[in-house]
């Protein structure tokens, strides 16, 4: 928890935020550590405020600092306020086995990115229906897209693979969920919906979004 609050936007920020953690039910926000959805909030409402994103309907909140044994990422939407989503997702094979501990934005490391990402289109790929992500931390995740750093459904990312092997499969990078959700998951953040992607990481505190929300 000492790590989270390190990366905290400053109070000034926060109450000014266009989305906070007040506008939910706190006993319906799942297992997220509320210090991580403030903090995601925050981004999102900086992101917004600079002009980087349209106001989303959705934000979508990764930690990667559970094992990707546990349900990690939530959906939620920002006009109901309301947790519409609760899932697994594997990191890539680059940042750890059960636990991701290594994050990076090159290229060919197959390492997952951290910060703040936006939705755009779908299409088919070889990973069946997928949703391309513009990463909009600089040096953090700005190479997502020619990485091909994309959410798609995958066959390792279910109960029943963590039951068998006590983690999830992994993937080249690209935040990676069941088969048996990514089609009406990806529907619901796809055009324009937010993804934040979270670790305690130094990397994390260069975000613009973060910190109170650096131009």
């Amino acid at each position: 928890m000492l790590a989270v609050a390190l990366l905290l936007p400053n109070i000034a920020h926060a109450s000014a935020a266009s989305f906070a953690r007040a506008d939910f039910d706190s006993t319906a926000i799942g297992s997220i550590q509320p210090d991580v959805l403030d903090m995601a909030l925050s981004a999102a409402s900086c992101a917004v405020s600079q002009g980087d994103a349209a106001a989303p309907s959705t934000l979508t909140v990764i930690d990667y600092s559970k094992p990707s044994s546990e349900k990690r990422l939530w959906v939620f939407d920002l006009k109901s306020h309301e947790l519409v989503y609760e899932e697994l997702v594997a990191h890539g094979q680059g940042s750890g086995v059960n636990m991701a501990t290594q994050f990076g934005n090159e290229a060919e490391t197959h390492r997952t990115s951290l910060g703040l990402f936006k939705t755009d289109t779908t299409y088919v790929g070889k990973n069946g229906y997928s949703l391309r992500l513009d990463g909009l931390d600089k040096g953090l995740n700005d190479q997502a897209r020619d990485r091909a750093i994309v959410m798609h459904g995958a066959p390792y990312v279910s109960e029943a693979f963590v039951k068998a092997t006590g983690r999830l499969g992994r993937s080249w990078g690209c935040p990676a969920v069941s088969a048996a959700v990514a089609k009406q998951l990806i529907d619901r953040v796809k055009g324009g919906g937010l993804v934040f992607a979270y670790y305690p990481d130094a990397k994390l505190k260069t975000s613009k979004y973060l910190g109170g929300c650096r131009s």
